[in-house]
Parts: C-alpha cells; sequence; structure tokens
C-alpha cells in the first residue's frame, strides 16, 4: 500500500516477523518478549497482535506462513505466465486466487501480463489446472517455465527503524 508511514514499532514488528516467526501456542507474547529484549521497550502481547493486525488490514503484510523448499520435499514449482486479455483478467485472477498450489499470482505490463507459480508434488496436477484454467477463461495457450536453477529462495527487507547507522 503506497503512502503508508511506518512507525518505530511497526518496522520493529515487520524485522522480526519476516524469517523467524514464533512456532509457539502464543507467538505474539514470544514477539512481545523478543522485541523488549532487543529494543529495550515494554510491549505485551496483545500490543504486538494488535499492531499486527493492522498492518494485515493496511495491506502492508499481505500473507503470513511458512515458506518450505519445495524440491527438498518432493514438490515442483513452476513458473507460468499467460496471454490475458483484459475483459478475462477478473475471472483470471478468481480461478487462480482460489487454487491452493498457486503461491505467486500477479500481473505485469506488456504482452504476457499474467505471471503466477504453481507448486504440486504430482506432475499431473499441473496439466489438469493449465486445462481448466485455459477453458474457463478462454486463453489459447500458457507458458510453463520449468526452473533449471533455484538462484534464491529467501528476501528479506530490513525496515530502518531510526536505531540504525549508515
Amino acid at each position: 500500500m503506497t503512502g503508508t508511514v511506518l512507525d518505530h514499532l511497526d518496522r520493529l514488528i515487520l524485522n522480526a516477523v519476516q524469517s523467524d516467526f514464533p512456532v509457539a501456542a502464543r507467538p505474539y507474547a514470544v514477539l512481545a518478549e523478543r522485541l523488549n529484549r532487543i529494543a529495550g521497550l515494554a510491549l505485551t502481547e496483545e500490543e504486538v497482535h494488535a499492531r499486527f493486525l493492522a498492518l494485515r488490514r493496511s495491506g502492508i503484510v499481505r500473507r503470513l506462513g511458512a515458506v518450505f523448499n519445495a524440491r527438498d520435499l518432493g514438490y515442483r514449482s513452476t513458473l507460468c505466465a499467460a496471454r490475458v486479455p483484459d475483459d478475462k483478467l477478473d475471472l483470471f485472477k478468481t480461478l487462480t486466487d482460489q487454487a491452493p498450489q498457486i503461491t505467486h499470482n500477479y500481473l505485469r505490463a506488456g504482452e504476457i501480463n499474467a505471471w503466477f507459480t504453481f507448486t504440486s508434488d504430482r506432475p499431473e496436477e499441473l496439466d489438469e489446472f493449465l486445462t481448466r484454467l485455459k477453458g474457463e477463461a478462454g486463453l489459447e495457450d500458457i507458458l510453463v517455465l520449468d526452473a533449471e536453477r533455484v538462484f534464491k529462495i529467501k528476501v528479506d527487507f530490513q525496515f530502518r527503524t531510526g536505531d540504525d547507522r549508515d
């Protein structure tokens, strides 16, 4: 969401949760304790949870979930791209948003304008989905771009908190 101003605490929370969200019965209590220790604060579990929910509602945080190395777990992750006419974009978005195998789904400017990543442990599942997507959205062709090599599987953004030094 453009134009959103993040304060010091928002930035601390975002830095803390990107790669180390606690797997615990009370993760926001763990986050509060961690932030209190590293930043000298006196946050409660409820305060951290409320801040995180506000970041979700504002669109700053779009998703909270684990990221696994698909290949190590026996899954195949495939980048797909399509040329979707403007009048079919809403339908395309609906169909791809509903597929639990799709981890990334976005539009780009250009002739090939719709991109998504499909991850499954059954190779035929991709073919089944593409056949359905082509039929329901009236698409002629979808590019299937198998990865030959993985270049990255993780990106963290370090939000400046005001405590940072250049």
